[in-house]
């Protein structure tokens, strides 16, 4: 198998716990840091089809609480969602997960992994 691909924020605690239960695992992860690496156009076009912009937005975060009433309420489609996205890349809900097969996550359940994992 090849090496995960796993999106998301150093210090984003579900990232942490995800990233161990992986290693613990033995499973290859290659890490993409919103913070330091920003976050990629083209694959966030590819997780808003995949996945939809809906369920990659996280509105329970303190960066999504921190906007002001104007930028939330502007958020009413994909394009305003990616915008959004990419000038906050904490919105963006995490991990966030592309899979050997093409398929894309979000969010840690081991569950879910062990399953993608055949574990």
């Amino acid at each position: 198998m090849s090496a995960l691909l796993l999106y998301g924020i150093a210090n984003c605690d579900t990232v942490k716990r995800a990233r161990a239960w992986l290693a613990g695992q033995g499973v290859a992860v290659v890490f993409h840091d919103f913070k330091r690496q920003g976050v990629p156009a083209d694959g966030l076009a590819a997780w808003c089809a995949a996945l939809g912009w809906e369920r990659l937005l996280n509105r329970k975060g303190s960066t999504w609480r921190g906007l002001d009433e104007a930028s939330r309420l502007a958020v009413v489609d994909a394009a305003s969602a990616r915008r959004l996205m990419l000038a906050q890349p904490s919105v963006i809900k995490r991990p966030l997960l592309a899979w050997p097969d093409g398929s894309f996550s979000v969010g840690f359940d081991s569950a879910e992994f062990n399953r993608r994992l055949a574990l």
